[in-house]
């Protein structure tokens, strides 16, 4: 499947509940990657692992339940950059990350050895080991994803997005034969805008899907994103906030489209539409919901 953010980490989790770790692969999102304090830190990837592992903090939904922030505080007291929260649990995971990174292991080497370390059993590849990130462009110029996202609280219009390093960038190893192999892609309740096209704008992957059995879970339930600015990113860029504008987006890419019980009269107008419950907020319900999703899709 291709997951980012918390939409991702949630449904990366269901499926896994319901059709057992062993038979999920996730690609996830790096186009939010940033580097702070001389440490690499991937987002996305780390809170797919974090949910698996039981370790995210499901009421902010991100970073470690119950950390501490020292390291943040000594960082504030010195000046320097102290806008993006890293707890002291949460930055020991980006320091070995970024060891490994600097002893020459890629990106899908070092997410291998994170998963390994928390005891995750679903397969998680980045989209690519090279560098990618994703910019947003705003009246006030172009931003860094994290910089518009957490440092400016998303509160800057987007007028365009684009993937910095897209042109050059190539699939993890595993992603292609994973993809090929799948009995089914799915395609999780992400933003589609920028964390699941950071994912297809990698060279080879949006073609890999070409024939494949897809489907795409809304991240839309009655017009509303469970979490983030989705909405409001849709208008400014030109698209019906709404199940079936994320439906339209997507396009001939998928053949199979989701939508939660909320949207069902939308259903009717949307090619291959499939009706059922996509909320997976709630951990205790996440194994129900994944198993009603594989129901309703295989």
């Amino acid at each position: 499947m291709l997951a980012g953010g918390l939409g991702g980490s949630r449904c990366v989790h269901s499926l896994a509940l319901a059709a057992g770790p062993e038979n999920v692969t996730a690609i996830g999102n790096v186009g939010d990657d940033l580097e702070l304090w001389g440490l690499h830190v991937s987002p996305d990837l780390d809170t797919i692992l974090y949910t698996l592992a039981g370790l995210l903090d499901e009421d902010r939904g991100w970073g470690v339940k119950g950390d501490t922030y020292a390291a943040l505080e000594l960082a504030r007291q010195q000046g320097r950059e102290s806008w993006f929260t890293l707890g002291d649990q949460d930055l020991q995971f980006h320091e070995l990350r970024t060891r490994l990174l600097d002893e020459g292991r890629p990106l899908s080497e070092a997410t291998r050895a994170l998963a390994e370390e928390v005891g995750v059993r679903v397969r998680l590849i980045p989209a690519t080991d090279d560098r990618l990130r994703t910019k947003i462009s705003t009246p006030e110029g172009e931003l860094d994803f994290q910089e518009w996202f957490v440092k400016r609280r998303h509160a800057d219009p987007v007028n365009a997005v684009r993937f910095e390093g897209a042109e050059a960038a190539r699939p993890a190893p595993g992603a292609l034969v994973a993809i090929e192999e799948a009995e089914l892609v799915v395609i999780a309740p992400s933003n589609p805008f920028v964390s699941i096209e950071p994912i297809l704008a990698v060279a080879g992957i949006r073609e890999a899907l070409g024939g494949k059995r897809v489907a795409a879970v809304s991240p839309l339930v009655g017009g509303r994103a469970l979490r983030g600015p989705l909405a409001e990113m849709m208008e400014g860029l030109g698209h019906e906030p709404t199940a079936a504008g994320v439906r339209a987006h997507y396009g001939d890419l998928v053949s199979i489209f989701v939508v939660d019980a909320a949207d069902e009269a939308q259903a009717a107008e949307m090619p291959g539409a499939v009706v059922c419950d996509t909320v997976m907020v709630a951990p205790e319900r996440r194994a129900d919901v994944g198993r009603g999703l594989l129901e309703a899709l295989l």
